[in-house]
C-alpha cells in the first residue's frame, strides 16, 4: 500500500474521536472557549440530551469576520503563537481542534460579533474547512455556537450514545463542575425549553458559598471550612469538608489548577494523606479546592481532553498540598466558626525564583505548618493524672469551683446556689465546651455551653487527646531503636540504593540503620523499637518506593501512628467508668487544646452540639 494524505474532513473526524466522546464533551469545549473570550454570562440550551441540539451563547469579546474561517480550521488559535507560549499556557483552550472536530461530526453554525463591528457574521461548517461564506446576522456582541444532529454522518458512533436522560445528566454535572471554576460568570442551563440551572455571578465568599450550596446542597457548606494558604508562589484556597462529613464514594471531590478541573494521582495522594488520621475507614473526603501557581510550573498539554496535568515540581506541590490540608484539619477546634475558620496565610520568601530556591523556600516555611498547640501537660494515661496536671497549668480554672462530690447524675440546686460552688455568671467567659453537668450512662458527658449543650463520648475524646500527645512525644525526640539479631539484606534498585545513601540522616532520625553494600543491595541493622515485629522487608521497600514517587515518605509515620493509636485506645478512660465533675471538666479543657479533637483515632465523632434554638424546637417553644 502506498502512503497518501487523508482528506481534511476524515482527519477532523479522527481528531473528533478524542475531542468529542459524547455531547458533554462538546459542551466542555464550547464553555472553555467562552471562558477565554472573557464572557460574563453563558447560556446553554440542550435538546434531547444533546444528540439533537446544543447551543452555547456568551457575551464575550467575539470573533472578527475575517477570522471566522480560521476559527473553523484545525490548529488555528489566538491563544498561542510559539513554543514559549505553549510552556506558559494561561488559557483554557490552545490547540485549535475543538470547532473543526465538532463540525466534522455534526451540523455547526457559528455566529459572532465584536464590540467594534456594525453587525454579527454567521458561518456554517461541515468539517471540510472550505466553502465558508459569512452572512450578516443581528446577533449582539459575543458568540453563539449551534451544534445540531450529533454524529449524523457517523451512525456507528451515534449508536454508542446512551439514553437522553443519561447524556443530559453528564452535561448537567459538567456545567456544575465548570461553574465552580468561574464564580465571576453567570450560567443558565435549559433542557428541552425547561430551565434547569440559573447561577448568578458570585464575588464575595458568602455568594460563592451560596453557589456551592445550590450545586451540592447546604449540608456541604454547613460541614466545611474555607481555607486560604500561600507559600512560595503556590496558593491553595477553597472549601474542605469536616472529617465527619464524608461520603461512601468520591463524588464530591473537585480540584482546579489555575481554573482548570483536573484529576491527578499526585493530588489524590496528598489529600488522602492529609485526611488519613481523621477519616473513618472506607469513607472519602469532600472538597472544592483551587490551586494557583505559575503556568510555567504545570504542563496542561499532558492529556488529549486536558483532564490531567503534569507538575514540573511534583514533590513541591505534593508537600504543599499535604501540609496545607493537614494544618487546616488540625485547626478545627471547639469554638471555631466552621464556615469562616481563619487559617493562617503564608507569604513567599524573598529570593531567586529558581526551582532549587523554590524547594528550599517551602522547606524553610514548612515549620510554620507544624506550629504546636497551646502548652499541654506531659503525657497522661489516666484521667486522674490530667486533673493533677491541670491543677498546675490552670490553677484558676472555673472547673475547680465545682464540687466534685456532686452526683454525676444529679445536680443539687442547693449546692449550685451556694457561694463559690459554681461561677457567679457561668455564661460570661464560658469556655467553648462549657462546664460538665452529668455523666450519662457512664459513657457520655453532658455539658452546658454558652449556646446550648454538648454531648461528649468520653472514651473517644480522651483517646484523641492521648493519641495526639503520644505522637508529639514520639516525633519530637530521638526515636529509640533496637538492633536486629541478624542484619536483613534487601535487594533494591540503583535509584533506591542511592536514596539510602543520600538520606542517611533521615533514616537515622526514624530509628533505622541502613547501609548500602552493593549497587543494588542494602542492609538493615537496626529498626525503631516501637515498630516491634513489623515486616521490615516490605516496609523498607514501600518506604523507598514512596520516596521515589512523592519525596520523603510518610509510611513510617503511618505505621508508628497505628501503634500509637492502639496505645492511646487502651490508655484512655473506658466506657462505664464513672467520672467526677472535676474529671469531666478536665477532659473538656483538654479537648479545647487538642488538634483534630472532632474525631477519635478511628474517625468517629467525639462530640455533638445542640443549640438553645434546637432545644426550643423540641418543645415547640416560641411557636
Amino acid at each position: 500500500m502506498r502512503i497518501k494524505s487523508l482528506p481534511t474532513q476524515l482527519v477532523n473526524q479522527i481528531a473528533a474521536g478524542e475531542v468529542v466522546e459524547r455531547p458533554s464533551s462538546i459542551v466542555k469545549e464550547l464553555l472553555e472557549n467562552c471562558f477565554d473570550a472573557q464572557a460574563t454570562q453563558i447560556n446553554i440550551e440542550i435538546e434531547k440530551g444533546g444528540a439533537q441540539g446544543i447551543k452555547v451563547r456568551d457575551d464575550g469579546c467575539g470573533i472578527y469576520k475575517e477570522d471566522l474561517p480560521l476559527a473553523l480550521s484545525r490548529h488555528a488559535t489566538s491563544k498561542i503563537a510559539n513554543l514559549q507560549d505553549l510552556e506558559h499556557v494561561a488559557s483554557m483552550g490552545f490547540r485549535g481542534e475543538a470547532l473543526p472536530s465538532i463540525s466534522s461530526v455534526a451540523r455547526l453554525t457559528l455566529i459572532s460579533r465584536t464590540e467594534q463591528a456594525d453587525c454579527a457574521w454567521k458561518v456554517t461548517a461541515d468539517g471540510s474547512e472550505k466553502d465558508f461564506n459569512p452572512q450578516p446576522d443581528p446577533h449582539p456582541q459575543g458568540t453563539t455556537v449551534d451544534v445540531r444532529d450529533l454524529f449524523y454522518n457517523t451512525p456507528a458512533r451515534r449508536k454508542f450514545l446512551k439514553a437522553e436522560k443519561t447524556e443530559f445528566s453528564h452535561i448537567e454535572s459538567l456545567i456544575k463542575k465548570m461553574a465552580l471554576s468561574r464564580f465571576d460568570i453567570g450560567f443558565s442551563l435549559h433542557h428541552n425549553q425547561r430551565e434547569i440551572l440559573n447561577l448568578k455571578p458570585a464575588e464575595s465568599i458568602s455568594a460563592k458559598e451560596k453557589r456551592i450550596a445550590n450545586i451540592f446542597g447546604s449540608a456541604f457548606i454547613e460541614n466545611s471550612v474555607y481555607i486560604d494558604f500561600e507559600a512560595s508562589g503556590l496558593q491553595l484556597s477553597g472549601w474542605v469538608g469536616l472529617p465527619t462529613f464524608s461520603r461512601s464514594q468520591q463524588d464530591m471531590q473537585y480540584f482546579y489548577v489555575n481554573g482548570r478541573l483536573i484529576r491527578d494521582r499526585l493530588v489524590t495522594h496528598a489529600v488522602k494523606q492529609a485526611y488519613q488520621d481523621v477519616l473513618y475507614h472506607g469513607r472519602h473526603s469532600v472538597f472544592v479546592l483551587y490551586l494557583n501557581l505559575d503556568p510555567a510550573l504545570v504542563d496542561v498539554n499532558a492529556h488529549p481532553a486536558k483532564l490531567e496535568v503534569r507538575f514540573r515540581e511534583g514533590r513541591l506541590v505534593h508537600d504543599f498540598l499535604f501540609k496545607a490540608l493537614h494544618r487546616s484539619l488540625a485547626e478545627i477546634r471547639p469554638g471555631e466558626q466552621k464556615s469562616v475558620l481563619k487559617v493562617e496565610e503564608f507569604t513567599p520568601l524573598k529570593g531567586d525564583n529558581s526551582n532549587a530556591d523554590l524547594m528550599e523556600s517551602v522547606q524553610k516555611q514548612s515549620s510554620l505548618f507544624s506550629t504546636p498547640p497551646p502548652v499541654q501537660a506531659s503525657l497522661p494515661m489516666k484521667v486522674a493524672e490530667q486533673i493533677e496536671a491541670y491543677a498546675a497549668l490552670y490553677p484558676k480554672d472555673k472547673s475547680d469551683l465545682v464540687d466534685d462530690t456532686v452526683s454525676p447524675y444529679r445536680v443539687d440546686l442547693n449546692i449550685v446556689e451556694t457561694e463559690n460552688s459554681y461561677p457567679d455568671d457561668p455564661i460570661e467567659g464560658m469556655p467553648p465546651l462549657g462546664y460538665a453537668i452529668a455523666h450519662l450512662h457512664s459513657i457520655y458527658i453532658l455539658s452546658e455551653t454558652e449556646k446550648g449543650i454538648i454531648l461528649v463520648d468520653a472514651h473517644a475524646a480522651h483517646e484523641r487527646v492521648t493519641y495526639e500527645r503520644l505522637k508529639k512525644q514520639y516525633h519530637s525526640g530521638t526515636v529509640p531503636s533496637q538492633p536486629l539479631l541478624l542484619p536483613l539484606k534487601i535487594q533494591v534498585t540503583i535509584a533506591e540504593a542511592d536514596l539510602v545513601e543520600q538520606e542517611h540522616q533521615f533514616f537515622s532520625g526514624l530509628g533505622f540503620e541502613l547501609n548500602r553494600t552493593a549497587p543494588e543491595a542494602i542492609v538493615l541493622r537496626s529498626t525503631p523499637a516501637l515498630l516491634g515485629r513489623e515486616d521490615m522487608d516490605t516496609l523498607i521497600r514501600e518506604l523507598l518506593a514512596d520516596m521515589v514517587s512523592y519525596g520523603l515518605s510518610r509510611r513510617i509515620i503511618e505505621k508508628s501512628n497505628e501503634i500509637l493509636a492502639t496505645m492511646a485506645c487502651h490508655g484512655s478512660v473506658r466506657a462505664k467508668r464513672k467520672l467526677t465533675v472535676n474529671e469531666m471538666n478536665a477532659l473538656l479543657r483538654d479537648m479545647e487544646h487538642t488538634e483534630r479533637i472532632g474525631q477519635c483515632n478511628h474517625g468517629r465523632p467525639t462530640w455533638i452540639e445542640l443549640s438553645t434554638s434546637d432545644l426550643d424546637k423540641f418543645f415547640l417553644r416560641g411557636q
